[in-house]
């Protein structure tokens, strides 16, 4: 639609009246209610008209948040007929691809169609990218009937358009991974990024770890993807012992697999991470309890058991958006446990590097990816 930019102003003109200015924070997008920002909003603008700062990507994959995927699988039965047509009514509905029982998203890869002469973002026409928002605050519009998705995976083969506001955060998709693999890594790269700073943070810290002056580190759906990460980058900053927590033997199997020693458990641990007693005395019996505790798990009801498998003052990192944040600070209060609490953001610096760095130099994590991104995706972890 040639003119409808204003020159020198933050206003798109269309059929002859003048848009409101845009924000980087996107809020000019929000059609319902007014004044929240995207992710709280229940309905948000997808039209492909982009402000000055926004960018135009051709959506090409969705990959639904583990939280969002296994809701829907479950809601429907697994039927890949009414899962489509739950994904298409919601976006259709909110203009985004919010899941209103989760209230979780995901993220896209595509393809940049055009960009915003002021857009900050460093992107070109013709850039193959991954959004590293969710999709809980992202507009977006799907053509056709998602015809080409099984329901058996997280990954959403699609068509439409998606718009990236100034604020908003993309990497581009490495050459030298597959691109449903590289899209998995960052999904879940803000998790090993943070357990990273928090295991680094408790090892240099006087009196901050335990016995061994290593921290004990139990990650809750070690042979998850995020998990996977997680395990290897505690690792690598120095953890003492990492206990990896899987919920029955064919996860047990999958992280062992993966191949003893190779940089993620030490020790595997099976408990159902709902049973809060049962879980911290197998985390205690392998090692524990945990100075620093990683919950990438995409059930609830794990707060309990992720707090009682925590040494008091110790650190608990929430990376699950089924968790009740709710619960996690009542149950701590009345458990007397002393731990920090972390809501797992998805946004640390540099994540999306690191992520990809890991899985390129950790032969077990990439096992651990190649194994959930070569078929369906029956899994507790995230």
């Amino acid at each position: 639609m040639p003119g409808r930019r204003r020159a020198g102003e933050g206003e798109v003109q269309v059929s002859g009246s003048a848009r409101r200015p845009g924000s980087p924070l996107g809020l000019h997008r929000v059609l319902e209610p007014a004044g929240v920002l995207p992710q709280a909003a229940r309905r948000l603008d997808p039209d492909p008209a982009i402000w000055p700062d926004e960018v135009l990507v051709a959506v090409d994959r969705l990959n639904l948040d583990a939280a969002s995927y296994r809701q829907l699988r479950e809601a429907h039965g697994g039927d890949p007929e009414a899962m489509r047509a739950a994904v298409l009514a919601i976006v259709a509905e909110r203009g985004k691809m919010q899941n209103p029982v989760t209230g979780s998203g995901g993220m896209l890869t595509g393809v940049v169609r055009e960009v915003g002469p002021r857009s900050p973002l460093g992107l070109r026409p013709g850039d193959r990218i991954a959004t590293l928002v969710s999709l809980s605050l992202t507009p977006l519009a799907l053509a056709g009937g998602l015809e080409d998705w099984d329901g058996r995976s997280e990954q959403v083969p699609c068509a439409g358009h998606a718009i990236l506001f100034g604020r908003s955060i993309a990497a581009a998709l490495p050459g030298d991974l597959p691109a449903p693999l590289a899209l998995a890594v960052l999904d879940v790269c803000g998790a090993p990024a943070l357990t990273r700073r928090v295991v680094s943070a408790r090892r240099e810290a006087p009196g901050g770890a335990g016995s061994s002056g290593r921290p004990v580190v139990a990650v809750l759906g070690a042979a998850g993807k995020s998990g996977a990460l997680s395990a290897a980058a505690a690792r690598r900053a120095g953890a003492g012992l990492v206990i990896g927590v899987v919920p029955d033997e064919r996860e047990a199997a999958l992280l062992a697999a993966a191949g003893p020693g190779a940089g993620l458990a030490d020790e595997v641990v099976i408990a159902d991470a709902t049973d809060p007693v049962g879980l911290a005395e197998a985390v205690r019996r392998a090692g524990g309890p945990a100075d620093v505790t990683v919950v990438c798990v995409d059930v609830p009801g794990c707060e309990g058991g992720a707090i009682l498998s925590t040494a008091q003052g110790g650190t608990v990192i929430f990376f699950s958006m089924a968790t009740s944040f709710t619960a996690a600070a009542l149950g701590a209060e009345g458990l007397a446990a002393d731990v920090t609490m972390l809501v797992g953001n998805g946004y640390v610096p540099g994540h999306a590097r690191f992520a990809l760095d890991l899985v390129r130099a950790e032969p077990a994590a990439r096992a651990i990816f190649d194994a959930r991104t070569s078929g369906s995706d029956d899994e507790q972890a995230r």
